[in-house]
């Protein structure tokens, strides 16, 4: 990539920040690989209790934090604005009132302190997640990124150069791992449930579709599977028979997984693509890292993924993403704004 070898001399510090839905986070990294602190303020515990996040509470949250996390980041790493080569934020997509607390913040300490202001999609920054750990990682190369609203197979061509090569056409994995969590009362969030309650139950137990979609081999389509989760919790309890969770999630559980990583494997063969990653909220679940590890070794992949807590929202992705897009010259000026249904690509 042009323009990085001139950098190498002098090491660079990203301030990055990232309030996309319902975690207020920010972190200080050095050089795009290296986190030098790394602060998630969680309000999974409050969204708990409605079943699902909502927007206006998450947006006040962010709002209350914000400051505190920022100050946290900064002295964990020993570090003051000043030290700072530029502020990342997390721009789109994701909740507008979310996105808008880290835009405004960002914004202000740019204007401020006279640093440059990097806007960050918060989906690529789930994909430079992996560079974080995996110091040899670079593209081009393959990567599945599985969220609450996402499922994407990515060709990352280059640092900032992606191309979406398959997607869902209805529900998000992650999505179906909420609705399917409620549906047999696991309650919110499902995916980490799912992944738990999966392991005291037989996958074989029950047999649920896998979708292909005509003419588009790496598209994903999972609402019916998740219909059919529901069609058969429904058929059992009309017949007064047992609902067996523990199967029921990992009958699901493998039917997901089963398509992710066939998916994923046919277009890594089909692109000549020796490197994998995954990215996401999704790709902290154990069954589907022990799959895809299995199947990129079967044939002769390289697999990459970043530790859970870089999975789930996080600022130290974003920091990640923002030293490369800051190293192609990208800058924001004091109009950024939220884009919540910003693609990926899209600047």
């Amino acid at each position: 990539m042009k323009g990085i070898a001139n950098h190498m001399t002098k090491d660079t510090f990203i301030l990055a920040i990232e309030t996309s839905c319902d975690e207020t986070a920010a972190a200080v990294v050095k050089n795009g690989r290296e986190v030098l602190s790394n602060v998630i303020s969680s309000q999974i515990e409050l969204h708990k209790l409605y079943g699902g996040v909502v927007p206006e509470i998450a947006s006040r949250k962010h709002i209350e934090k914000i400051n505190q996390v920022i100050e946290e980041a900064l002295d964990i790493a020993n570090m003051t604005f000043q030290d700072m080569d530029a502020i990342g934020v997390t721009y789109g997509p994701g909740l507008v009132g979310a996105l808008l607390v880290g835009v405004a913040e960002a914004k202000a300490i740019s204007f401020a302190t006279g640093k440059p202001l990097i806007g960050v999609h918060h989906i690529e920054g789930h994909v430079s997640a992996n560079y974080i750990e995996n110091k040899d990682l670079k593209p081009p190369f393959l990567c599945l990124i599985v969220s609450g609203g996402h499922t994407h197979l990515v060709l990352v061509k280059e640092y900032g150069n992606y191309e979406i090569i398959g997607k869902t056409r209805d529900d998000a994995a992650g999505e179906a791992f909420d609705k399917v969590a409620r549906a047999i009362g696991l309650g919110y969030p499902g995916g980490p449930k799912i992944d738990k309650l999966s392991k005291e139950g037989n996958k074989k137990a029950i047999t649920f579709p896998r979708a292909s979609i005509v003419g588009a081999p790496y598209d994903f389509s999972f609402s019916g599977l998740k219909s059919a989760v529901l069609n058969h919790i429904n058929t059992m309890e009309m017949k007064k028979e047992e609902v067996n969770r523990a199967d029921i999630a990992a009958a699901f559980q493998d039917a997901v997984i089963d398509v992710l990583v066939t998916k994923t494997i046919l277009a890594a063969k089909d692109y000549g693509m020796e490197k994998v990653a995954i990215a996401g909220g999704v790709a902290a679940n154990s069954s589907l890292r022990e799959a895809m590890e299995k199947e990129c070794s079967n044939n002769g992949i390289r697999f990459y993924h970043p530790s859970p807590i870089y999975c789930t929202d996080n600022a130290a992705m974003i920091g990640a993403a923002a030293y490369y897009e800051y190293l192609r010259g990208a800058r924001a000026g004091l109009d950024l704004n939220a884009v919540p249904n910003l693609k990926i690509g899209e600047r």
